[in-house]
C-alpha cells in the first residue's frame, strides 16, 4: 500500500501504521517504505509520515539523514503544521553532524509568523542542547528572543527551554516578568505548571520575605552597647511597616484563580507558590483546593497527601477545618491510609484528640496489619505530644497486649517501651505485665523490646528480672540475633546489680555467645566479658562498667517523617522522594534587601510610520508599556485600520517587509493566514498604545509608578473574570495559533473575534473552571472524661456489616513452568500469581511471567501469538519484548479472565523465528478475592450459598504447631482468602 500509485492507499496505510504505534506495537521495519513518502504532495500523508518519523528517527538515523534536504524544504512550506512537524523530525535525529542545520532551523523558526511553529522551536532548543551543550550561548540568544513573544502558546514552552538550558540566567526574566504574570491564566495547563515553578524561584531571589510583617522578631533585642541614638534609629527601623512589592502582589493575585483548575498539577503548583512566597496569613486559601484534589485518583492523592503532611506540621490551622476529609476509608490503599494517618496525627491537639483517638480505635481493628501497626505508632505519638492523654493512651496500648494478633501485640510493645522511657519510675506494674508476655510473644522486635525494658529497670523489678534471664538462657540458641543481643545486655546489667543470683547464669550465657555463628554476637560477648569480669588483661575501662551499662538513656523523640522535608520545594520529585533528584533547582533564601525593582520596567515602545487609509502620515506618539492593561476610550473618528511595525525582537526592516506582505496579499493560502492575523493584531494594539502617550519626560518616574499600580489593578480584574476576552486580549499581539482580529465597535456592542486557523486544527482549548463547594467545618470537641474507659475497651472485633475488598494476607512466590528451556530453544518462561488487582480489567487475574534467555545469542521480538481460548475467556497479552540479551531476564505482566473456571488458557509464545504452544491453568485459590467482614455477616452470607461447587483440600501439620496462625498460613498459601474474626478457638472461617 505504501508503494502504491494512489494517494488513498498510502493514506490508509499511514493511518494503520500510526494506529499500530499508538497501541505500542513495533513498526520500525516499515521505516524505508515510509521514508519514501516524505516528499508526498498530499498534506495528510506528509503529516502522518512526520508523526512516524518523530517516533523512529532516533532509531533509524542513517535512513533519516537521507531525507534532510526534504525536511529543509518543508521548513519553508506554507502550512504551519508541516513547518512545525519538519522541525520536530529534524530535532529528533540525534546525530552531531547536523547540529549546524538544526541551529539554523531553530533560529528561522523562532521568527516564524505562526506561534505554533515558534512553540516547536522552543521544544527543539532542549533537544539540541542535550545533543550538543556547546551551543548554549547561541541557544540563550534564541530563548531571549522567544521570551519576548506575547503568544500564550509559546510562553510555556520557552520557559521550559529556559529551565533546561540556563535556569541561572534570571536576568532574562526581568523584562518579561509582568507579561508572564498577566498571560498566565490563558497559557495551556502544563505551561502554567512550568511558569509557576519558575516564577516561584524568581520571587525568592527578587523580593524580600513577606513573613516578617510583625517588624522582624530577630531585631527585637537591644544591643548591650547600643547608644540611645542608635536605639532610637533601630526602633524606627523596626516599626517601619512591611510594604509588599507590587510585582510580588501581581504574581500572587494572578495565580489565585488557577486554584480552581481541573488539572491537579496546576493546583499543586499554585499551592506550592503560595506556601513559599505568600504571606502566612494568605496561605490558607490553598487548603480548600488541596482537599478537593483528594477526590482524584490514587496517584494524585498520594502526592497531594505528602505535601499536606509537610504543610500540616508547621501550620495546623490551615487544615483543621477539613479534619474529617482525612479520615481513612477501608477502600484506600495502605500508602494512602498511612499518609492520612500522618496528617491526622499532625493536626492532633487538646481540642480534637478525643475524636481522633476514637477514630484510631476503628483503625486498630483493620485487616490491613501494616496499617494497624501504623495506627499504634500514631497513638504513641499522640501520647508523647499531648500530656493530657498520655496515661489513657498507655492504658489502651496495654489492653492491646492481650490481642490474638501478633503484629498488633508486637507494635504495642515497641510503642509502650518508648513511652515508658519518658517516665520509667511510674510504671513498674506495666513492666511486670510485659514480662509475663514473653512466653506468648514470638515477634523478635517485641521480645527484644521487653528484654531491654527489664534490663533498664532491673532494680525496680528485682524478683522478676533474674527469672526472665533464667528462661532466656534456656532458649538462647534458638532465639533471633536481635533477641540474643538483648539477652547479653540483660545478663551484663544483672551481673552488675545482682551478681549473687545471676553470676553463674551470666557466665553461662557468655559462654554460649562466645561460640555463636553470628560474629556480631561473638564480638559483643567478648566485649561484655572484659568489662564486667575484670582480669589482669582488662584495661581501665572495666572500672566504669556500671556507668556504661546503667547510664540514663535519653527518651526517644517520636517525630513525623515529614518534619525535615520542607527544605525541598513542594510538589517536586525531590520532595516526594525526600532526596535531591537530578535536575532539581533549589529555592534560594529571601534577600535581606530587595534588588532594584526597576529592572522589570519595560522600555517605551517607539512607534514608526503610520498611514491613514488615504495614505496621509500621522504624528508619532510614544507608546505605553505593552503589559499595562488600562484602557481609555478611543475617538470615534479613529476607527480606520492602521498598521505599524514592531520594535524589540525584530528589526524595522523585517517589520516593514511583513507589513508589506500582509497588505499586498491578504488572501493568500493557509500558511499566510497567521501573518495577516498578526498584522491585524498589531493595528489593534497600536490603537491602544495611541491613547497611552506620555506628555512630559520630566515626570517619567512618576508615570512608571502609576503604570505599575494600574498594572496590578487591571491584572486583578482580569483574573477575576476568568477567560472573558476584554482589555487583556487587546494588549496581546498574539494569542496562539488562532490569532484573532479584534475590531472596536460602538459603545454597547460586543467585540467580535474571527479565527484564521483551519477548521480541522485545534491547537488551544481553554475551559472555564467551576467553583468548589466549601466543606462544613467540624466543631472542636472537648476531652471526654470517659476516654480512659473507651481506650481500655479496645478490641479487634468488628461489627461492621459492610463487605470490603482487602489486600491479600499472603502472596506465595511459587512459580510454575510455562516453557522449559529445552522446549523453547533456550527461551525459558515461568509464571506465578502476584494476587494484585489486574490493571487490564477488574475481572481479570493478574499473571506475571519471567522470561529467561539461557543461550549465548540475543532473542528478539518475544510476543504472544495465536490464542486458543474457551468461549467467554479473555486475555490481555503483555507488550512485546524487542530483545533479550544472553543470560538476560525480564518480567512482564498479563491479565486473563478465566470466567470463574479452571479451564486452561492456551496460547503461543513466539520469538522472531519460532512459536511455542504454552498454557496456563489457574489453581482454584487464585480465582478468589479476599474481603473483610464480621463473623455475623460471614454466617449470613454462608447461609445464602446454595448449589455452589465445593472444593476441599487436606492440611498437614504437627499437633504442637496446630495453632490459628499456622492454620491461617496453610490456608492462605493455597487460596487468596481473608480471615474472619471468630469468637471460638476451634472454629476458623
Amino acid at each position: 500500500m505504501l508503494e502504491s500509485n494512489k494517494d488513498s492507499a498510502k493514506l490508509d496505510a499511514m493511518k494503520r501504521i500510526v494506529g499500530m504505534i499508538a497501541k505500542g506495537r513495533n513498526a520500525s521495519e516499515l521505516f524505508p517504505a515510509v521514508v519514501k513518502n516524505v516528499a508526498s504532495k498530499n498534506i495528510e500523508i506528509k503529516k502522518l509520515v512526520y508523526v512516524y518519523l518523530v517516533r523512529y528517527a532516533e532509531e533509524q538515523q542513517d535512513l533519516a539523514l537521507l531525507s534532510i534536504s526534504t525536511f529543509q524544504r518543508a521548513l519553508k512550506d506554507p502550512n504551519q503544521l508541516i513547518r512545525a512537524s519538519a522541525l520536530r523530525v529534524l530535532s529528533s535525529i540525534r546525530v552531531p553532524i547536523i547540529v549546524p542545520i538544526m541551529m539554523l532551523a531553530i533560529k528561522d523558526a523562532s521568527a516564524d509568523l505562526s506561534p505554533y511553529v515558534r512553540k516547536n522551536a522552543a521544544h527543539a532548543i532542549q533537544k539540541l542542547y542535550s545533543l550538543d551543550p556547546e551551543q548554549k550561548e547561541m541557544l540563550i540568544e534564541v530563548i531571549e528572543k522567544l521570551l519576548k513573544d506575547k503568544s500564550t502558546l509559546v510562553a510555556g514552552s520557552v520557559v521550559m527551554a529556559f529551565e533546561e538550558v540556563c535556569p541561572e540566567r534570571i536576568d532574562l526574566i526581568h523584562k518579561n516578568y509582568r507579561k508572564l504574570c498577566n498571560l498566565l491564566v490563558d497559557v495551556e495547563e502544563w505551561g502554567q505548571v512550568v511558569i509557576i515553578h519558575m516564577l516561584t524561584r524568581y520571587a525568592r531571589t527578587q523580593f524580600v520575605s513577606p513573613w516578617k510583617e510583625d517588624g522582624g522578631a530577630e531585631d527585637s533585642e537591644k544591643n548591650f552597647y547600643e547608644s540611645d541614638d542608635e536605639q532610637r534609629e533601630g526602633t524606627e527601623r523596626r516599626k517601619k511597616p512591611y510594604a509588599m512589592d507590587p510585582d510580588h502582589r501581581l504574581l500572587i493575585r494572578n495565580t489565585k484563580p488557577l486554584l480552581q483548575s481541573r488539572n491537579a498539577a496546576v493546583v499543586m503548583a499554585v499551592a506550592q507558590l503560595y506556601w513559599h512566597i505568600s504571606p502566612k496569613s494568605e496561605a490558607g486559601v490553598i487548603s480548600k483546593s488541596l482537599v478537593r484534589l483528594l477526590r482524584s485518583n490514587r496517584e494524585v492523592q498520594y502526592i497531594v497527601l505528602q505535601n499536606i503532611a509537610t504543610m500540616s506540621i508547621q501550620r495546623k490551622g490551615m487544615f483543621e477545618p477539613y479534619l474529617k476529609s482525612f479520615y481513612v476509608r477501608s477502600t484506600d490503599p495502605t500508602m494512602i491510609k498511612t499518609l492520612k494517618l500522618e496528617i491526622l496525627t499532625n493536626l492532633a491537639n487538646e481540642a480534637n484528640v478525643s475524636t481522633l483517638l476514637r477514630e484510631f480505635q476503628t483503625y486498630v481493628r483493620s485487616q490491613d496489619k501494616q496499617f494497624a501497626a501504623a495506627t499504634i505508632q500514631t497513638v504513641g505519638r499522640c501520647a508523647s505530644s499531648i500530656s493530657e492523654v498520655s496515661d489513657s493512651c498507655l492504658s489502651g496500648l496495654v489492653c492491646l497486649l492481650s490481642s490474638r494478633d501478633e503484629v498488633v501485640v508486637a507494635e504495642s510493645v515497641v510503642v509502650i517501651k518508648k513511652l515508658l522511657q519518658m517516665r520509667p519510675a511510674q510504671h513498674g506494674e506495666i513492666i511486670k505485665h510485659m514480662a509475663k508476655l514473653l512466653d506468648s510473644i514470638t515477634v523478635p522486635v517485641a521480645r527484644a523490646s521487653i528484654l531491654w525494658l527489664i534490663g533498664e529497670n532491673c532494680e525496680r523489678v528485682p524478683k522478676i528480672a533474674p527469672d526472665v534471664l533464667r528462661k532466656m538462657a534456656k532458649s538462647f540458641t534458638s532465639e533471633d540475633d536481635l533477641v540474643k543481643l538483648q539477652i547479653l545486655n540483660l545478663g551484663a546489667k544483672l551481673y552488675l546489680t545482682n551478681s549473687k543470683q545471676t553470676k553463674l547464669l551470666t557466665q553461662y550465657i557468655l559462654n554460649l555467645g562466645k561460640y555463636d555463628q553470628n560474629y556480631d554476637i561473638r564480638d559483643r560477648t567478648r566485649f561484655i566479658r572484659q568489662l564486667i569480669v575484670p582480669n589482669e588483661k582488662s584495661g581501665a575501662l572495666s572500672k566504669y562498667a556500671k556507668k556504661i551499662f546503667l547510664a540514663q538513656k535519653p527518651a526517644p523523640l517520636l517525630e513525623s517523617p515529614f518534619k525535615d522535608r520542607d527544605h525541598f520545594q513542594l510538589g517536586t520529585l525531590s520532595h516526594t522522594l525526600n532526596t535531591k533528584a537530578a535536575g532539581y533547582l533549589e529555592l534560594s533564601n529571601w534577600p535581606e534587601v530587595a534588588p532594584d525593582p526597576s529592572v522589570r520596567n519595560v522600555e517605551v515602545v517607539e512607534l514608526t510610520k503610520e498611514w491613514t487609509p488615504a495614505g496621509k502620515a500621522k504624528k508619532e506618539n510614544p507608546a505605553k508599556k505593552f503589559y499595562s492593561e488600562s484602557e481609555e476610550e478611543e475617538d470615534s473618528s479613529d476607527s480606520s485600520s492602521e498598521s505599524e511595525s514592531e520594535s524589540g525582537s525584530e528589526s524595522e526592516e523585517e517589520a516593514d517587509s511583513s507589513e508589506d506582505s500582509s497588505a499586498s496579499s491578504p488572501n493568500e493560502q493557509e500558511g499566510e493566514s497567521a501573518s495577516e492575523s498578526e498584522g491585524r493584531s498589531k493595528r489593534t494594539a497600536k490603537k491602544s498604545w495611541k491613547t497611552r502617550a506620555k506628555s512630559d519626560s520630566e515626570d517619567e518616574e512618576k508615570e512608571n509608578e502609576k503604570s505599575k499600580s494600574s498594572d496590578s489593578s487591571s491584572a486583578e480584574s482580569s483574573s477575576a473574570e476568568g477567560s472573558s476576552s476584554d482589555a487583556e486580549s487587546e494588549s496581546e499581539s498574539d494569542s496562539g495559533p488562532d490569532s484573532r482580529k479584534v475590531t472596536k465597535e460602538k459603545e454597547g456592542r460586543p467585540k467580535q473575534a474571527r479565527s484564521t486557523l483551519p477548521k480541522d486544527v485545534s491547537l488551544l482549548d481553554l475551559d472555564d473552571f467551576n467553583s468548589v463547594s466549601t466543606p462544613v467545618a467540624l466543631p472542636t470537641p472537648v476531652l471526654s472524661p470517659s476516654l480512659r474507659a473507651d481506650l481500655e475497651g479496645l478490641n479487634l472485633s468488628t461489627t461492621s456489616s459492610v463487605i470490603n475488598v482487602s489486600s491479600p494476607v499472603f502472596v506465595p512466590m511459587k512459580t510454575h513452568v510455562l516453557l522449559h528451556r529445552m522446549s523453547g530453544k533456550g527461551l525459558a518462561a515461568h509464571y506465578f500469581f502476584p494476587r494484585q488487582p489486574c490493571i487490564f480489567g477488574a475481572k481479570m487475574v493478574s499473571v506475571q511471567i519471567t522470561l529467561n534467555n539461557t543461550t549465548d545469542q540475543k532473542i528478539e521480538n518475544i510476543h504472544v501469538g495465536e490464542k486458543k481460548l474457551p468461549a467467554g475467556m479473555q486475555m490481555h497479552a503483555f507488550s512485546p519484548v524487542d530483545s533479550l540479551e544472553p543470560e538476560g531476564s525480564v518480567t512482564v505482566s498479563m491479565g486473563i479472565d478465566f470466567c470463574d473456571s479452571t479451564q486452561t488458557a492456551s496460547f503461543q509464545l513466539c520469538t522472531k523465528d519460532d512459536c511455542f504452544s504454552v498454557n496456563i491453568q489457574p489453581p482454584v485459590g487464585e480465582l478468589l478475592l479476599p474481603v473483610a467482614m464480621s463473623e455475623k455477616d460471614f454466617k449470613k452470607e454462608q447461609g445464602m450459598l446454595t448449589g455452589m461447587n465445593e472444593t476441599s483440600a487436606l492440611i498437614v501439620a504437627t499437633p504442637q504447631d496446630f495453632t490459628p496462625s499456622v492454620i491461617l498460613q496453610k490456608v492462605v498459601n493455597v487460596a487468596n482468602v481473608g480471615a474472619v474474626p471468630s469468637g471460638q478457638d476451634h472454629l476458623h472461617s
